[in-house]
C-alpha cells in the first residue's frame, strides 16, 4: 500500500535536514512530494519512500545511495537511546531509519520527534 508520508515523518525528516545546507534544502523541498512504500513491522517508524522523480529535482549529491543525515537522540535526562538517519538514492530521499541502542527507551517516531522538536541532540 502507498500512501502519503504522515505529518510526523515529514516534521522528522524535515528536522533531521540541516537548515543551512544547500544539499539539504533541496531534499527538504521533496517532502511534500513523498509517499512511504513500506514499513518496519515493529512500529519503530522506519519508513521506505517513493516519489514522482519528474516533479522534483534530485538533489546534487553523487550517484548511489548514502545517508544523507542523522541526528542521535537525546532524552530529557540526556540520554542518547536512539538515532534518525535519513537517506537518498541518486538524490533523491529514499528513506527514514529510526534506531534504538536501548533496551529501557523505548525508541519510535513519536519520541524522535519530541525529542528533535525540543533539539537535545548531542
Amino acid at each position: 500500500m502507498i500512501e502519503r508520508l504522515p505529518a510526523d515523518g515529514s516534521e522528522v525528516v524535515a528536522l533531521v535536514l540541516d537548515q543551512d545546507d544547500p544539499v539539504h534544502a533541496a531534499l527538504r523541498s521533496q517532502v511534500p512530494h513523498l509517499r512511504v512504500t513500506g514499513r518496519c513491522g515493529c512500529g519503530c517508524g522506519t519508513a521506505d519512500f517513493a516519489l514522482d522523480t519528474g516533479a522534483v529535482e534530485a538533489a546534487p549529491v553523487a550517484a548511489g545511495r548514502f545517508v544523507a543525515a542523522e541526528a542521535v537522540l537525546r532524552t530529557e535526562t540526556g540520554e542518547c537511546p536512539g538515532e534518525v538517519l535519513v537517506f537518498t538514492e541518486d538524490g533523491y530521499l529514499s528513506w527514514l531509519e529510526v534506531c534504538s541502542w536501548s533496551d529501557d527507551i523505548e525508541v519510535d517516531l513519536a519520541a524522535a520527534l519530541t525529542w528533535l522538536r525540543a533539539g537535545r541532540r548531542p
